[in-house]
């Protein structure tokens, strides 16, 4: 039986098609064997400097023009291409089969570095790029997809225009007007907020109302332990005052999340890293680990929070200024989402100047305004002495590629702090604060009341 290796050689030489999908994406190191690793890169180097395929004659002359090769290796390589024919081959066999082999020589030589790694003996890379390293050989396919034709591909841009988009709604009503309906996948969204204002009970809120969707839910958590995080969506869930959790029997706790379960046919995993320690690369392994150990696929990804993962790019200990780490970590879970097919939700901490004012703006974004720029939804949660006497936290819009920014730019919405929860305000509530729909539908000052306690708002 003909070994994958040959029969990878001889199709990249008799079937041009097949050497142009493939080249790509195969690696001269997936070669164990030095005589095939050496017809691989003479016949990939003629293809593409001279965009035609390769012969067994032109081949051979390529190998004997070597000069870094001994008499006996240039006699393998000839007696190895001696053997090639161009016997047929059902092809989307050999396609499959090809990726599977790059895939499965991925992994073998990542395990390899992993080993070298953790054994100190790489200068240049530390035992933290042993989950990326891992993860990128898993996600080794092909992908042959090179852009969408204008002109040609006209029939399937119409199609995408009327096909309904999956989005992860929100249980709150102005959150999904805002974004037409909810979250859709692929994207990267933040609650920029000051500390104790709402960004983990927001976070918290969103993932239990999602889990009620039946959906599954996966929330990392880089600030708080699990059990933390765990407990405040109990108080969410389970209808119970956060401080008197503990004081619920076991019977009585036991009924509750059994009724629960009966409620939803989503899982909800909580995972914990310690703080700045874990990148986009540990999430990507832990999502291929979810995968398959429980058979678990999320729907949407919480990130608690931002500004304490790590990068994948950069080393901690590395002299980087703030901008480009920060970016660059918001940059690498945006890649996640892409890559997972999910929207991610994460937050980030207000400056200074931003903590505790009755107004947010993007300036007000800690550490780096290249955050803004990545994100595809941004918003500030908002809390004053008013505002929490109401029982209330404002949301301002800083950026929507979902919507138009300028409709529902602030809003407020409910907060039972002791339960966890976020809830929909009545619309008296909102016709105080809230710049409703457009600015010039409210040219007449009766229709817009305004209430003292927000009259030395600056918004």
């Amino acid at each position: 039986m003909e070994r994958i290796e040959t029969t990878i050689l001889r199709n990249l030489i008799f079937d041009e098609e097949y050497s142009r999908k493939v080249i790509p994406f195969i690696e001269p190191d997936y070669f164990e064997n030095k005589t095939e690793k050496i017809i691989f890169q003479e016949a990939t180097q003629f293809i593409v400097k001279y965009d035609a395929a390769i012969t067994i004659e032109a081949l051979n002359i390529e190998i004997e023009n070597r000069t870094d090769l001994t008499e006996t290796e240039i006699k393998e390589a000839r007696d190895t291409t001696k053997t090639f024919d161009d016997a047929p081959v059902d092809k989307q066999w050999l396609l499959d089969s090809t990726e599977k082999w790059c895939r499965d020589r991925a992994i073998y030589l990542a395990l390899m570095e992993s080993i070298a790694l953790a054994d100190g003996q790489d200068d240049k890379k530390g035992r933290d790029a042993i989950p990326s390293i891992l993860s990128d050989a898993l996600a080794v396919s092909f992908d042959n997809h090179v852009g969408h034709d204008y002109l040609e591909d006209y029939e399937e841009r119409f199609e995408s225009y009327h096909r309904k988009e999956s989005r992860i709604k929100f249980d709150l009503e102005l959150f999904n007007k805002i974004t037409k309906g909810g979250l859709p996948n692929k994207t990267l969204n933040i609650a920029l907020a000051g500390t104790g204002v709402g960004k983990s009970l927001f976070m918290c809120h969103h993932a239990s109302s999602v889990l009620l969707e039946g959906k599954n839910v996966l929330y990392i958590t880089l600030e708080m332990a699990e059990e933390k995080i765990a407990e405040r969506i109990d108080a969410n869930l389970l209808n119970v005052n956060i401080q008197n959790i503990t004081e619920l029997p076991k019977p009585m706790f036991e009924s509750k999340v059994n009724n629960l379960t009966k409620k939803t046919q989503g899982t909800l995993i909580i995972k914990e890293y310690p703080t700045a320690s874990a990148h986009s690369g540990h999430f990507k392994s832990l999502l291929n680990e979810l995968a398959l150990k429980k058979s678990f696929v999320p729907d949407i990804i919480f990130i608690d929070y931002l500004n304490i993962c790590a990068s994948s790019r950069y080393r901690t200990n590395n002299n980087v200024n703030s901008y480009s780490y920060i970016k660059a970590i918001a940059e690498e879970l945006r890649g996640l989402a892409v890559e997972a097919n999910v929207p991610i939700v994460s937050a980030t901490q207000t400056t200074r100047s931003g903590y505790g004012s009755s107004d947010v703006d993007l300036t007000d974004t800690s550490e780096s305004f290249g955050l803004p720029a990545t994100a595809d939804l941004m918003f500030a949660l908002i809390s004053t002495e008013e505002l929490e006497a109401l029982n209330q936290i404002m949301v301002k819009q800083l950026k929507n590629r979902y919507n138009d920014p300028t409709i529902y730019k602030r809003f407020v919405v409910g907060v039972d702090r002791a339960k966890m929860r976020l809830y929909d305000c009545e619309q008296q509530a909102q016709d105080d604060i809230l710049d409703n729909k457009k600015d010039e539908e409210y040219n007449d000052e009766e229709k817009k009341p305004f209430k003292k306690s927000f009259a030395e708002f600056k918004f």
